[in-house]
């Protein structure tokens, strides 16, 4: 019976370990607001780019990209980057992290009130998204992945059935603001909606509640 319970003990300490670790908090760099670039010529530059250099991103160009997304504006009111029906929000952003300097390889979702990093899985996982993305290469090959996801029940708790659609809406600006942000630092992305969902869902551990929208695999184009 004790070398019974010696082994739970083991198994749970085990399980503990991995999970804090997996869980561990990474505080982000502050977001900038103001660059070299206009907005005009943000969007009048703006591209698809499905080419990247064999180069890492650095943390704070992630934590601008992820502000740009979903970042906070007024903690006060909690407004967001991007405009929500009815200031509901139900986006939620991960980061499929390859290479990027000062983080190690892992899946993340960001907390836009800590404006933070909370690891949910350990180690590369672009392989395993570029293959329930149809193959397309430009998923293992950008050093990070931005992935949006939402959990519809947030808006349509009060909008119903109508509320799927003004989460696709809000996706679209998220998206675009990502696309910008990517300009003015000089690195290039691209939306990506072919892909399996029940396998992205299961390559980044999603909760059953929330549904992958959109990939976004960001680099430095080549």
């Amino acid at each position: 019976m004790r070398v019974v319970l010696f082994f739970l003990v083991l198994l749970f300490v085990g399980w503990w370990g991995i999970r804090g670790y997996a869980e561990e908090r990474i505080a982000l760099p502050s977001p900038r607001f103001d660059s070299d670039t206009s907005v005009e010529e943000a969007l009048l530059r703006r591209r698809s780019q499905r080419s990247f250099a064999r180069s890492p991103l650095t943390l704070p160009e992630i934590a601008q990209l992820l502000w740009a997304a979903q970042g906070v504006t007024d903690r006060a009111q909690g407004f967001r980057t991007a405009p929500s029906a009815g200031a509901l929000y139900p986006l939620e952003v991960y980061i499929v992290a390859g290479e990027v300097e000062g983080l190690l390889p892992g899946v993340y979702r960001y907390l836009p009130e800590e404006h933070a990093l909370l690891r949910v899985l350990e180690g590369d996982r672009r392989e395993d998204l570029y293959r329930v993305a149809l193959f397309q290469r430009w998923i293992r090959e950008a050093p990070v992945v931005l992935v949006l996801a939402a959990v519809y029940e947030r808006t349509t708790r009060k909008y119903g059935e109508r509320g799927i659609r003004y989460v696709y809406m809000e996706a679209g600006h998220a998206a675009q603001n990502v696309y910008l942000q990517a300009e003015a630092l000089g690195l290039g992305t691209v939306v990506v909606g072919a892909f399996q969902d029940e396998g992205v869902k299961k390559v980044l551990n999603l909760p059953l509640s929330e549904h992958p929208l959109y990939l976004m695999p960001v680099g430095r184009v080549r």
